[in-house]
């Protein structure tokens, strides 16, 4: 089979390319070369797709002996990548920028080169597993290395796409195996750092960052009762959740912590409230999609549903909306709603078993049933079922 292996220039990737190579492949790797900053260098474990990066992974692939290139995909990750996350926060959302980069450039501009190529499959470090169904049909679960797991930001990976991923590290039981045997194969990225936090913001400064591209001007910091308790730079800036960097002057009147409830970017406003009203047990989601087959309660909407209103019937699975976050016992259905032009259009409602905590607009809602992924959404509002709605955001009204 030929694969193309992405290679970061980190260990997780390079070891993925080598397994490849040792199934019998025919390999070539590639980095994606995706900051318009060609000179910017990694700070420790801050960035990637640097120039640092690019030539670790030129040094694993020649000591593994296959074809290495660099391809510029900076024009579109801006495009799809930076510039949505901007346009995400504008709209008082927070976005997972590392599940859109999997979605619209690893899954989908560089697979859509590779098979324009030649190549059948993909390749990628990612701990993840993809297996047959019963039906031949591609699947994505859970690795199984739980605490690496990183099926939560595959989500968005289509039935079409699974077809062509190969992920060599699904079975690796942990990172420390993968580290030792790159140490055994003499790649020099063995110990090197892994990355975190947002690749093109490397100082981790997010809110400095997003103020030297969004108009933020200074507004009103309410309570729920809609009493003014301070002011903000700017209401773009901020996420629910949020707990620091409020400086509020006006104590709360019990005294206990404030948190973020509710970002409104038309009325540059944002409220706050106790950490208890943080808590939600209704999502949702806009744009679902399936990593494979939908469920069989889904799939019947999909087929026979022709007018909003419509709902399928709720099946149960265990949600997510956090890369690192504990799954939760639910029941999901889908929804025909109205869409932009009229015609209808499917929406995911997520009716979860224990509450969440601090569930912002804009993040993604996975979807499992065991260690099977069956597809995401992303988060349109949020809020209790039990309480009158204060959290969400106004982007919509």
């Amino acid at each position: 089979m030929r694969v193309l292996a992405a290679m970061s220039g980190g260990v997780d990737s390079a070891v993925a390319a080598a397994r490849a190579v040792e199934a019998g492949h025919d390999v070539t790797g590639v980095h994606l070369a995706l900051s318009r900053a060609p000179g910017t260098l990694r700070t420790g474990s801050r960035g990637c797709c640097t120039i640092e990066d690019s030539r670790d992974a030129w040094r694993a692939a020649d000591l593994l002996g296959i074809p290495y290139y660099v391809w510029d995909f900076s024009e579109r990750f801006q495009a799809d990548v930076v510039e949505d996350f901007v346009a995400e926060y504008a709209a008082g959302r927070t976005p997972n920028p590392c599940l859109r980069c999997n979605e619209k450039i690893k899954f989908a501009a560089l697979l859509e080169k590779a098979l324009a190529l030649g190549f059948d499959a993909v390749c990628t470090g990612h701990y993840a597993k993809v297996v047959e169904d019963a039906d031949g049909g591609r699947e994505l679960h859970r690795a199984a290395d739980w605490a690496k797991d990183q099926s939560y930001v595959l989500g968005v990976l289509t039935a079409e796409q699974l077809e062509h991923v190969l992920l060599p590290l699904a079975d690796t039981p942990s990172k420390a195996e993968v580290r030792a045997e790159a140490a055994r194969r003499g790649l020099t990225v063995a110990n090197k750092p892994d990355s975190h936090d947002i690749c093109f913001i490397p100082d981790g400064d997010t809110r400095g960052w997003l103020a030297e591209r969004i108009e933020l001007s200074e507004g009103e910091i309410k309570d729920v009762e809609g009493r003014v308790v301070g002011s903000h730079p700017g209401a773009q800036t901020f996420t629910v959740g949020q707990r620091k960097g409020l400086r509020i002057g006006t104590p709360a009147p019990d005294g206990k912590p404030r948190f973020v409830l509710e970002i409104r970017p038309r009325t540059n406003e944002v409220v706050v409230g106790p950490g208890e009203l943080l808590a939600v047990d209704e999502l949702r989601g806009i744009r679902p999609s399936w990593a494979g087959a939908p469920v069989p309660e889904a799939a019947a909407l999909l087929r026979d549903g022709r007018s909003a209103g419509e709902a399928s019937s709720s099946f149960p699975v265990l949600a997510q909306v956090r890369a690192h976050g504990d799954p939760v016992p639910a029941r999901a259905r889908l929804e025909l709603v109205p869409g932009p032009g009229g015609e209808p259009v499917a929406e995911l409602v997520v009716r979860l078993d224990e509450p969440l905590r601090g569930v912002a607009p804009g993040q993604s809602v996975v979807l499992y049933q065991g260690s099977r992924v069956l597809g995401q959404a992303t988060v349109d509002r949020a809020h209790s079922l039990a309480r009158p709605d204060v959290g969400g955001t106004d982007a919509a009204r």
